[in-house]
Protein backbone atom coordinates (compact mmCIF):
# COMPACT_ATOMS: atom_id res chain seq x y z
CA UNK A 1 0.00 0.00 0.00
CA UNK A 2 1.29 3.45 -0.91
CA UNK A 3 0.82 6.15 1.71
CA UNK A 4 0.60 9.86 0.85
CA UNK A 5 0.68 12.65 3.43
CA UNK A 6 -1.22 15.06 1.20
CA UNK A 7 -3.58 15.03 -1.75
CA UNK A 8 -1.04 17.17 -3.60
CA UNK A 9 1.56 14.38 -3.64
CA UNK A 10 -0.81 11.66 -4.89
CA UNK A 11 -0.15 10.22 -8.31
CA UNK A 12 -1.70 7.25 -10.06
CA UNK A 13 -1.20 5.76 -13.51
CA UNK A 14 -4.88 4.77 -13.53
CA UNK A 15 -8.19 6.30 -12.62
CA UNK A 16 -9.39 5.59 -9.11
CA UNK A 17 -12.22 4.18 -7.02
CA UNK A 18 -12.32 6.37 -3.93
CA UNK A 19 -13.91 6.35 -0.51
CA UNK A 20 -13.66 9.20 1.98
CA UNK A 21 -13.95 9.32 5.75
CA UNK A 22 -12.16 9.29 9.08
CA UNK A 23 -12.47 5.47 9.31
CA UNK A 24 -11.71 5.58 13.03
CA UNK A 25 -11.35 2.00 14.16
CA UNK A 26 -11.51 0.52 10.63
CA UNK A 27 -14.33 -1.56 12.11
CA UNK A 28 -16.62 -4.12 10.49
CA UNK A 29 -18.97 -1.43 9.20
CA UNK A 30 -16.07 0.36 7.51
CA UNK A 31 -14.90 -2.92 6.03
CA UNK A 32 -18.14 -3.30 4.10
CA UNK A 33 -17.33 -0.05 2.32
CA UNK A 34 -13.68 -1.01 1.81
CA UNK A 35 -14.56 -4.39 0.32
CA UNK A 36 -16.85 -2.65 -2.18
CA UNK A 37 -14.03 -0.26 -3.12
CA UNK A 38 -11.64 -3.15 -3.69
CA UNK A 39 -14.16 -5.11 -5.74
CA UNK A 40 -15.07 -2.19 -8.00
CA UNK A 41 -11.45 -1.07 -8.44
CA UNK A 42 -10.63 -4.55 -9.70
CA UNK A 43 -13.65 -4.68 -12.04
CA UNK A 44 -13.02 -1.18 -13.45
CA UNK A 45 -9.23 -1.62 -13.73
CA UNK A 46 -8.74 1.31 -11.37
CA UNK A 47 -6.69 1.83 -8.23
CA UNK A 48 -8.34 1.76 -4.80
CA UNK A 49 -7.97 4.91 -2.71
CA UNK A 50 -8.93 5.82 0.84
CA UNK A 51 -8.89 9.55 1.55
CA UNK A 52 -8.80 10.28 5.26
CA UNK A 53 -7.76 13.25 7.37
CA UNK A 54 -5.60 14.20 10.31
CA UNK A 55 -6.23 15.88 12.67
CA UNK A 56 -9.77 14.54 13.00
CA UNK A 57 -12.09 17.24 11.58
CA UNK A 58 -13.85 17.63 14.94
CA UNK A 59 -10.51 18.52 16.55
CA UNK A 60 -10.19 21.44 14.12
CA UNK A 61 -13.78 22.60 13.72
CA UNK A 62 -14.77 22.24 17.38
CA UNK A 63 -11.51 23.39 18.94
CA UNK A 64 -10.15 19.98 20.01
CA UNK A 65 -13.19 18.97 22.03
CA UNK A 66 -11.36 16.12 23.76
CA UNK A 67 -12.43 13.41 21.33
CA UNK A 68 -10.50 10.20 21.80
CA UNK A 69 -9.75 8.11 18.72
CA UNK A 70 -9.63 4.34 18.36
CA UNK A 71 -6.56 4.35 16.11
CA UNK A 72 -3.34 6.26 15.83
CA UNK A 73 -2.36 7.09 12.27
CA UNK A 74 0.16 4.23 12.28
CA UNK A 75 -2.47 1.74 13.48
CA UNK A 76 -4.97 2.91 10.87
CA UNK A 77 -2.31 2.54 8.19
CA UNK A 78 -1.59 -1.03 9.34
CA UNK A 79 -5.28 -1.99 9.33
CA UNK A 80 -5.96 -0.52 5.89
CA UNK A 81 -2.91 -2.25 4.49
CA UNK A 82 -4.14 -5.56 5.90
CA UNK A 83 -7.53 -4.89 4.26
CA UNK A 84 -5.80 -4.81 0.86
CA UNK A 85 -6.04 -1.12 -0.06
CA UNK A 86 -3.60 0.12 -2.69
CA UNK A 87 -3.46 3.80 -1.72
CA UNK A 88 -3.98 5.72 1.51
CA UNK A 89 -4.01 9.52 1.54
CA UNK A 90 -3.81 11.12 4.99
CA UNK A 91 -4.51 14.75 4.18
CA UNK A 92 -3.85 17.50 6.75
CA UNK A 93 -7.24 18.84 7.84
CA UNK A 94 -7.23 22.56 8.58
CA UNK A 95 -9.63 25.47 8.33
CA UNK A 96 -8.54 26.30 4.76
CA UNK A 97 -9.44 22.78 3.65
CA UNK A 98 -12.69 22.93 5.63
CA UNK A 99 -13.61 26.12 3.76
CA UNK A 100 -13.45 24.51 0.32
CA UNK A 101 -16.86 24.69 -1.33
CA UNK A 102 -18.45 21.44 -2.45
CA UNK A 103 -17.68 22.30 -6.08
CA UNK A 104 -14.05 23.15 -5.29
CA UNK A 105 -13.65 19.88 -3.43
CA UNK A 106 -15.13 17.82 -6.24
CA UNK A 107 -13.38 19.59 -9.11
CA UNK A 108 -9.97 20.25 -7.54
CA UNK A 109 -9.62 17.18 -5.32
CA UNK A 110 -11.73 14.33 -6.70
CA UNK A 111 -11.51 15.08 -10.42
CA UNK A 112 -8.15 16.80 -10.95
CA UNK A 113 -6.02 15.26 -8.19
CA UNK A 114 -7.53 11.81 -7.67
CA UNK A 115 -8.87 11.23 -11.21
CA UNK A 116 -11.93 9.59 -9.73
CA UNK A 117 -13.84 7.04 -11.79
CA UNK A 118 -16.17 6.06 -8.97
CA UNK A 119 -16.74 7.20 -5.41
CA UNK A 120 -18.28 4.96 -2.76
CA UNK A 121 -19.56 6.57 0.43
CA UNK A 122 -21.58 5.77 3.52
CA UNK A 123 -25.20 6.79 3.89
CA UNK A 124 -24.55 9.93 5.97
CA UNK A 125 -21.63 11.44 4.06
CA UNK A 126 -21.52 15.25 3.96
CA UNK A 127 -18.86 17.41 2.33
CA UNK A 128 -17.92 20.97 1.39
CA UNK A 129 -17.90 24.10 3.53
CA UNK A 130 -20.17 23.71 6.58
CA UNK A 131 -20.88 20.16 5.33
CA UNK A 132 -23.52 21.71 3.09
CA UNK A 133 -23.50 19.07 0.34
CA UNK A 134 -24.76 15.50 0.45
CA UNK A 135 -25.41 12.50 -1.76
CA UNK A 136 -27.80 14.26 -4.16
CA UNK A 137 -25.24 17.00 -4.81
CA UNK A 138 -22.50 14.43 -5.32
CA UNK A 139 -24.61 12.55 -7.89
CA UNK A 140 -25.15 15.80 -9.83
CA UNK A 141 -21.41 16.51 -9.75
CA UNK A 142 -20.79 12.97 -10.97
CA UNK A 143 -23.06 13.54 -13.95
CA UNK A 144 -21.27 16.82 -14.70
CA UNK A 145 -17.71 15.51 -14.39
CA UNK A 146 -18.22 11.93 -15.53
CA UNK A 147 -17.76 9.80 -12.43
CA UNK A 148 -20.05 7.26 -10.80
CA UNK A 149 -21.42 7.62 -7.28
CA UNK A 150 -22.50 4.72 -5.07
CA UNK A 151 -23.94 5.14 -1.61
CA UNK A 152 -23.86 2.12 0.68
CA UNK A 153 -27.49 1.66 1.80
CA UNK A 154 -28.15 2.45 5.44
CA UNK A 155 -29.40 -1.06 6.19
CA UNK A 156 -26.12 -2.62 5.01
CA UNK A 157 -24.20 -0.69 7.65
CA UNK A 158 -26.89 -0.73 10.33
CA UNK A 159 -27.37 -4.47 10.16
CA UNK A 160 -24.00 -4.89 11.81
CA UNK A 161 -25.15 -2.44 14.53
CA UNK A 162 -21.74 -0.88 14.90
CA UNK A 163 -20.24 2.58 15.06
CA UNK A 164 -17.00 4.10 16.35
CA UNK A 165 -19.04 5.75 19.12
CA UNK A 166 -20.41 2.40 20.31
CA UNK A 167 -16.88 0.98 20.36
CA UNK A 168 -15.61 3.91 22.43
CA UNK A 169 -18.42 3.36 24.95
CA UNK A 170 -17.63 -0.36 25.16
CA UNK A 171 -13.92 0.32 25.79
CA UNK A 172 -14.69 2.93 28.44
CA UNK A 173 -16.87 0.36 30.23
CA UNK A 174 -14.33 -2.47 30.00
CA UNK A 175 -16.52 -4.44 27.58
CA UNK A 176 -13.52 -5.64 25.59
CA UNK A 177 -15.21 -8.68 24.04
CA UNK A 178 -18.01 -6.48 22.66
CA UNK A 179 -15.57 -3.85 21.39
CA UNK A 180 -13.49 -6.50 19.63
CA UNK A 181 -16.61 -8.01 18.05
CA UNK A 182 -17.49 -4.58 16.64
CA UNK A 183 -13.94 -3.96 15.45
CA UNK A 184 -13.43 -7.37 13.89
CA UNK A 185 -9.98 -7.59 15.51
CA UNK A 186 -8.48 -7.12 19.00
CA UNK A 187 -8.16 -3.50 20.10
CA UNK A 188 -4.64 -2.16 19.63
CA UNK A 189 -2.26 -0.11 21.72
CA UNK A 190 1.07 1.04 20.29
CA UNK A 191 3.88 2.59 22.26
CA UNK A 192 7.51 2.60 23.33
CA UNK A 193 8.84 0.65 26.31
CA UNK A 194 10.24 3.01 28.97
CA UNK A 195 11.58 2.53 32.48
CA UNK A 196 8.91 2.45 35.18
CA UNK A 197 9.04 2.04 38.97
CA UNK A 198 10.25 -1.56 38.51
CA UNK A 199 7.97 -2.81 41.29
CA UNK A 200 6.88 -5.80 39.20
CA UNK A 201 10.31 -7.39 39.11
CA UNK A 202 10.52 -7.29 42.93
CA UNK A 203 7.41 -9.49 43.23
CA UNK A 204 8.18 -11.85 40.36
CA UNK A 205 6.20 -10.14 37.61
CA UNK A 206 8.56 -7.88 35.63
CA UNK A 207 6.56 -5.64 33.32
CA UNK A 208 7.27 -3.56 30.24
CA UNK A 209 5.95 -0.02 30.73
CA UNK A 210 4.36 1.43 27.63
CA UNK A 211 4.51 5.11 26.75
CA UNK A 212 1.92 6.20 24.20
CA UNK A 213 2.83 9.48 22.56
CA UNK A 214 -0.53 10.21 20.94
CA UNK A 215 -2.62 12.03 23.53
CA UNK A 216 -5.75 11.51 21.42
CA UNK A 217 -5.55 7.70 21.61
CA UNK A 218 -8.38 6.13 23.62
CA UNK A 219 -7.07 4.06 26.52
CA UNK A 220 -9.57 1.44 27.76
CA UNK A 221 -10.99 1.41 31.27
CA UNK A 222 -8.52 0.87 34.12
CA UNK A 223 -8.11 -2.79 34.88
CA UNK A 224 -6.32 -6.01 33.96
CA UNK A 225 -6.57 -7.57 30.52
CA UNK A 226 -5.37 -10.57 28.53
CA UNK A 227 -3.08 -9.25 25.82
CA UNK A 228 -0.77 -10.41 23.07
CA UNK A 229 2.14 -9.07 21.04
CA UNK A 230 4.29 -10.24 18.19
CA UNK A 231 7.92 -9.65 19.19
CA UNK A 232 10.66 -10.43 16.67
CA UNK A 233 8.26 -12.72 14.84
CA UNK A 234 7.20 -14.58 17.99
CA UNK A 235 3.64 -14.40 19.33
CA UNK A 236 3.83 -13.70 23.07
CA UNK A 237 0.87 -13.73 25.46
CA UNK A 238 0.64 -11.59 28.53
CA UNK A 239 -1.34 -9.62 31.11
CA UNK A 240 -1.88 -5.92 30.54
CA UNK A 241 -2.46 -3.57 33.46
CA UNK A 242 -3.96 -0.11 32.94
CA UNK A 243 -4.24 2.12 35.99
CA UNK A 244 -2.53 4.18 38.65
CA UNK A 245 -1.09 1.41 40.89
CA UNK A 246 -3.08 2.57 43.95
CA UNK A 247 -1.63 -0.16 46.21
CA UNK A 248 1.77 1.58 46.10
CA UNK A 249 0.38 5.12 46.14
CA UNK A 250 0.54 5.74 42.43
CA UNK A 251 -1.31 8.68 40.92
CA UNK A 252 -0.32 8.85 37.24
CA UNK A 253 -1.76 6.48 34.66
CA UNK A 254 0.55 3.65 33.72
CA UNK A 255 0.20 1.00 31.04
CA UNK A 256 2.32 -2.07 31.64
CA UNK A 257 2.41 -5.61 30.36
CA UNK A 258 3.78 -8.79 31.88
CA UNK A 259 4.62 -11.34 29.19
CA UNK A 260 4.24 -15.05 29.99
CA UNK A 261 7.24 -17.29 29.34
CA UNK A 262 9.26 -14.49 27.78
CA UNK A 263 12.41 -12.76 28.90
CA UNK A 264 14.17 -10.10 26.85
CA UNK A 265 15.34 -6.51 27.16
CA UNK A 266 12.52 -4.46 25.63
CA UNK A 267 13.62 -0.95 26.65
CA UNK A 268 13.27 1.45 23.75
CA UNK A 269 11.36 -1.09 21.67
CA UNK A 270 8.12 -0.14 19.94
CA UNK A 271 5.37 -2.60 20.86
CA UNK A 272 2.02 -3.31 19.24
CA UNK A 273 -0.30 -4.83 21.85
CA UNK A 274 -3.55 -6.59 20.98
CA UNK A 275 -6.01 -6.57 23.90
CA UNK A 276 -7.98 -9.81 23.91
CA UNK A 277 -10.14 -9.86 27.03
CA UNK A 278 -11.00 -7.95 30.22
CA UNK A 279 -10.19 -9.80 33.46
CA UNK A 280 -11.04 -7.39 36.28
CA UNK A 281 -11.17 -3.79 37.47
CA UNK A 282 -8.16 -2.15 39.06
CA UNK A 283 -8.21 -2.53 42.85
CA UNK A 284 -6.26 -1.26 45.85
CA UNK A 285 -4.82 -3.92 48.17
CA UNK A 286 -3.80 -3.60 51.81
CA UNK A 287 -0.39 -5.17 51.26
CA UNK A 288 2.10 -6.13 48.56
CA UNK A 289 1.47 -9.80 49.40
CA UNK A 290 -2.24 -9.39 48.64
CA UNK A 291 -1.36 -7.62 45.40
CA UNK A 292 0.92 -10.50 44.45
CA UNK A 293 -1.87 -13.00 45.17
CA UNK A 294 -4.23 -10.99 42.95
CA UNK A 295 -1.69 -11.02 40.13
CA UNK A 296 -1.28 -14.80 40.52
CA UNK A 297 -5.06 -15.10 40.14
CA UNK A 298 -4.91 -12.84 37.07
CA UNK A 299 -2.30 -15.14 35.56
CA UNK A 300 -4.53 -18.16 36.17
CA UNK A 301 -7.47 -16.34 34.55
CA UNK A 302 -5.26 -15.40 31.60
CA UNK A 303 -4.12 -18.97 31.04
CA UNK A 304 -7.71 -20.21 31.32
CA UNK A 305 -8.83 -17.71 28.68
CA UNK A 306 -5.97 -18.64 26.34
CA UNK A 307 -6.77 -22.33 26.69
CA UNK A 308 -10.30 -21.63 25.43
Amino acid sequence: MRVFNSITTFQSPKKTVVTIGTFDGVHIGHRKILSRVLRDASELDCESVVLTFFPHPRMVLQGNDGIKLLNTIAEKELLLKEAGLENLIVHPFDKDFANLSAREFVEDVLVKKLRVQKIIIGHDHRFGKNRDAGIDDLILFGEEFGFEVEQIPVHEIDDVAVSSTKIRHALNEGKMDLANDYLGYPYLLTGTVVKGRQLGRTIGFPTANLQIEESYKLIPKNGVYVAQSKIDGQTVNGMLSIGTNPTVGGKDLSIEIYYLDFNADLYGKNLLISILHFIRDEDKYDSIDLLKTAIENDKAATLAFLRK
